[in-house]
């Protein structure tokens, strides 16, 4: 059966990911900048950006990279629900992954790696942030327990995770750890009618919390917050169907999610679906670039891994400068050393032996 994505696209689409969550790290963390609905709807953050939509000034493009930019997440998870599949489902119809990684051993085996896998990221990145934190104006008070919790990825968990979890950016290894459990456990070469069961469930769970309230901020911290992008990701890969359009056809899809998108920022039962359709945008403008866009866009996300640990670090070093002097000086400087950065950290990645299976 055809890939719905190549690898080449799937790669391209990290590219698309990586740098609308980049540059949202930094956009949001300017105080006066319109803040966005992650983990919560708040009315009045839409109502905000209504506001300097209807009332456009100069900082147009930082409102929207600050209210828009960390739906780059979504992309990641359906990314990696896709890749699962990919990877180790053979057996089903229509996937050539590799064989199954059966009994206690297997699952043992299966999070091993894939715990390690991550850590490799996180420890470089980490480490060089607390360093980074230490030196600079605005340490965060580090706990023992805290720190502990990060390494080991069950810190999402914890009671309010936006103020434990520093860099905030972190909280995603811990989301990626529990949706791996959640892949292996219950939906690893299981009927596809239990990833929709599962999205279901999710949504349901999500629905009925006060759409400002701290359960809802809970639960999306977590993988039930995550699991309507990742199961869409492994329903994808199992059942690719690839519509017949040009890449004109494509840029109209992509147009028409970018509508949607905006019009569904604004209704709290609407907001929950918002990832679908960023999802879905992301592949239109992938399969609609052109070779001259497509290549810098696959290069950036073969630099993601190193990109999304090293960014937190460029934008303490920078952040200053929106503060004090210019907002569109400071974004130019963080690009500048943020690009830099991740490149001298993926060389310290591939110097850490990669875990096997």
């Amino acid at each position: 059966m055809k890939e719905l994505l190549t690898r080449e696209e799937c790669t391209a689409m990290r590219g698309l990911a990586i740098v609308a969550i980049v540059l949202h790290n930094y956009c949001h963390f300017i105080g006066r900048i319109v803040q966005e609905n992650e983990y919560q709807f708040f009315a009045m953050n839409s109502s905000r950006l209504w506001q300097q939509l209807t009332s456009p000034d100069a900082l147009l493009p930082v409102h929207l990279l600050s209210f828009f930019g960390h739906y780059g997440v979504p992309v990641f998870l359906f990314l990696s629900g896709y890749g699962l599949v990919r990877k180790y489902e053979a057996g089903m119809p229509g996937m050539p992954g590799k064989s199954g990684l059966s009994g206690l051993s297997g699952i043992s085996a299966f999070l091993r790696y894939n715990y390690l896998k991550l850590l490799r990221m996180l420890i470089v990145g980490f480490s060089l942030f607390l360093v980074v934190d230490a030196v600079t104006p605005g340490r965060f008070a580090f706990h023992w327990e805290n720190v502990i919790a990060q390494l080991l990825m069950y810190i999402n968990v914890l009671p309010q995770p936006d103020k434990v979890i520093w860099p905030g950016i972190y909280w995603f290894f811990g989301l990626m750890m529990e949706l791996y459990i959640v892949y292996r456990l219950l939906l690893y070469k299981r009927s596809s009618r239990y990833v929709v069961l599962l999205i279901a469930v999710c949504w349901l769970l999500q629905m009925v919390c006060e759409p400002e309230g701290e359960t809802l901020n809970r639960l999306r911290y977590n993988a039930i917050g995550g699991m309507l992008p990742f199961g869409l990701g492994i329903l994808l890969a199992r059942y690719p169907y690839i519509p017949s359009a040009t890449r004109l056809g494509w840029a109209v899809v992509a147009l028409v999610m970018v509508a949607l998108t905006l019009l569904m920022s604004f209704s709290f039962q609407a907001w929950l679906w918002i990832p679908v359709i960023i999802i879905v945008g992301t592949i239109g403008v992938v399969k609609a670039m052109p070779r001259r866009l497509l290549s810098p866009t696959v290069w950036l996300g073969s630099l993601s891994a190193a990109m999304f640990v090293a960014h937190p670090i460029a934008r303490k070093l920078t952040i200053t400068v929106a503060w004090k002097q210019d907002i569109y000086d400071g974004l130019m400087l963080y690009v500048i050393v943020t690009v830099a950065l991740s490149w001298a950290v993926r060389q310290i990645i591939d110097r850490i032996p990669a875990p096997r299976l």
